[in-house]
């Protein structure tokens, strides 16, 4: 009523989408051996995991139905801690596993950026905003519950990167099939070595977060944060009236 909207959450369902199809690709060789894409990027040792339990670990909106998901109580704090897991990697040789995570974008730049390990590194300039970190600290979380689990779990993980091309492109539409576009990615596998020791801390932090009695203040990046500013600005005018 006084114009200020509450922080939405957009759907990306075509990110979404490309993380079905590419589930998919895996899937047919899950337990069997390495698929096409990881030979390409020399991890011909490697093959999707076989697990009863994989559908559920990829649940992210269930994953705390059952202890069978991808989640564990951390006794110190009891609290759930788990997600939803792209995918699992087996070394064939040895039996660890690899966490991975599917990302799919789009560079608009006429220089896009390698699809290298650079690509999901922090900025050099440590003021320019840092999302991926998002990336790799989700990565490092899956790695320790992963091994709280009781399996064993590489360092390092892999980051299956898809992403969509438009320079050279000469449209999407399907001259055939009038009811059909196509859209070309370039694809990588971008591997990444995770250090997962801050997130029992972490944990500790979120607890007692959580048992705090007055909010701690929210970061100037939080949407959520100026949104409350905004709408207790709106509120205060209304009773001054």
């Amino acid at each position: 009523m006084k114009g200020v909207k509450f922080p939405s959450i957009p759907g990306f369902l075509l990110n979404t989408n490309t993380d079905t199809l590419l589930k998919k690709d895996f899937d047919r060789l899950r337990g069997l051996g390495p698929h096409p894409v990881m030979e390409m990027a020399g991890l011909s040792h490697l093959r999707p995991f076989d697990h009863e339990d994989i559908e559920k670990w990829e649940s992210s909106l269930h994953f705390g139905s059952s202890p069978n998901h991808f989640c564990i109580i951390h006794q110190e704090t009891n609290l759930l801690f788990g997600g939803g897991l792209d995918d699992v990697w087996e070394d064939i040789n040895t039996g660890n596993l690899h966490i991975v995570d599917y990302k799919s974008t789009a560079q608009m730049s006429k220089s896009p950026k390698p699809l290298d390990d650079s690509f999901i590194a922090a900025p050099e300039d440590p003021k320019k905003p840092d999302y991926k970190g998002a990336y790799r600290r989700q990565m490092e979380m899956y790695q320790w519950i992963a091994r709280r689990k009781g399996f064993s779990v590489s360092d390092i993980g892999y980051f299956v990167y898809v992403d969509g091309q438009h320079a050279e492109e000469p449209g999407m539409l399907d001259p055939s099939n009038a009811q059909q576009a196509w859209m070309r990615f370039n694809v990588a596998v971008i591997p990444y070595q995770g250090d997962d020791s801050w997130v029992e801390k972490t944990l500790f932090e979120a607890k007692n977060t959580l048992e705090k009695t007055t909010c701690p203040e929210h970061s100037p990046q939080c949407e959520y944060g100026r949104f409350l500013v905004q709408a207790n600005a709106a509120a205060s005018t209304d009773l001054l009236r």
